[in-house]
């Protein structure tokens, strides 16, 4: 089934992204490998898609897991919640309609 991961970033959570980016992005090149990543990206704090400074205010994440405990154990070991990038991370069954 597909689940939709729902990140909220910490204030000022630019410096704390970077420092992990390279872990984080492996971790979603191994679910697109395996044909489980629907979608990935952050949310631009700013209307731009190169935010700069600005940073981002969270991540949304799409993919196949066996079950909703198999979605939060995969989010639970994201690099991002062990830096400290994530305030707040949602987990929810998602039917994809479109496209």
């Amino acid at each position: 089934m597909l689940f939709a991961i729902i990140s909220e970033d910490v204030n000022d959570s630019l410096q704390k992204r970077l420092s992990v980016r390279p872990a984080h992005l492996k971790r979603l090149q191994d679910l697109q490998d395996a044909g489980r990543l629907i979608l990935a990206g952050p949310h631009p704090a700013v209307e731009s898609e190169n935010p700069g400074e600005a940073g981002f205010t969270g991540s949304l994440i799409i993919a196949e897991f066996d079950n909703l405990a198999a979605a939060q154990q995969w989010a639970d070991s994201d690099p991002y919640n062990a830096a400290g990038v994530y305030a707040k991370v949602t987990i929810k069954p998602f039917k994809k309609v479109f496209p």
